[in-house]
């Protein structure tokens, strides 16, 4: 399966990581998927995906259009179809705020088809990119409705949430969330209650996800893991609650995931591989 992606130009850098492409016929065609700090939005030109919650009493879901997905806290699963060709956004976690007319609360560990919070634009995204051939073609159209669905200005508290979430990503979690509200000149029950709105967790949650996703991708299954080490470097000084953290979002001990990998090696260059795993 073919990956194709771009990060788009400004201003919709600041709320985007990528705008991405997946064509052809996926190695493994059913993912489990932990917890990352990103929202996302998916269009399907091709055969419909299927997907199911780890929490046994929400219904799966059969998407044959598109869906949002707000900031997700725990693992679910997602089936491709046996060929793909899905075009997706990355958001950044307060990303979706500029784009969609929802609280992200109501996003959150949700999805949410792709028509209710944007009428009539997946058909016009189907309508022009079903017959392009080329992967950046795909990728044009969908940026431009991006474009067209932009608020173009950002209210000050959105601009709070953007300023110390992006200290959260490029620390993967390590500021505390008093120096972050210290840094605004607010208060952390306010800096809370701007991540609720705009990201649809607290940023002590957001810390959390970004620091599982640093020991994530630095995991090389191809070479022995010191798991404490790892642990230790990615902030987890309390190993018992690392054991845990990681069931709760993988589905397997540090052991058990590190077999999965060894038995289903990444394919190179392909990003997805990243955080998802194939579900044994």
């Amino acid at each position: 399966m073919e990956y194709v992606g771009r990060v788009p130009a400004p201003p919709l850098d600041r709320f985007i990581d990528d705008i991405y492409c997946l064509t052809g016929v996926p190695r493994h065609r059913l993912m489990n998927v932990p917890p990352m700090p990103s929202g996302h939005l998916f269009v399907n030109l091709g055969d419909p995906a299927r997907l199911w919650d780890s929490d046994p009493s929400v219904p799966p879901a059969v998407f044959a259009d598109g869906w949002f997905m707000g900031m997700w806290t725990r693992r679910f699963r997602y089936e491709y179809p046996a060929r793909v060709r899905l075009v997706g956004v990355h958001f950044k976690p307060w990303g979706m705020t500029p784009f969609v007319g929802v609280p992200a609360g109501e996003l959150r560990d949700r999805w949410v088809p792709a028509d209710a919070l944007w009428q009539r634009s997946l058909d016009r995204i189907r309508d022009r990119a079903g017959d392009l051939a080329s992967a950046a073609g795909v990728l044009r159209v969908v940026e431009e409705e991006l474009r067209a669905r932009f608020e173009g200005t950002s209210s000050r508290n959105l601009d709070l949430v953007r300023h110390a979430g992006g200290r959260l990503a490029a620390t993967y979690g390590a500021v505390p969330v008093g120096a972050l509200a210290d840094a605004a000149g607010v208060s952390g029950n306010h800096l809370a209650a701007q991540f609720k709105s705009h990201v649809g967790v607290t940023p002590k949650r957001v810390a959390r996800i970004y620091r599982f996703a640093r020991l994530i991708l630095s995991v090389d299954a191809s070479r022995p893991v010191d798991w404490t080490a790892l642990a230790h470097t990615a902030g987890y000084f309390d190993q018992a609650h690392f054991s845990r953290e990681f069931k709760d979002f993988t589905g397997h001990t540090p052991t058990g995931y590190l077999a999965l990998r060894r038995r289903f090696p990444a394919e190179p260059g392909f990003p997805p591989d990243d955080g998802p795993m194939p579900a044994d």
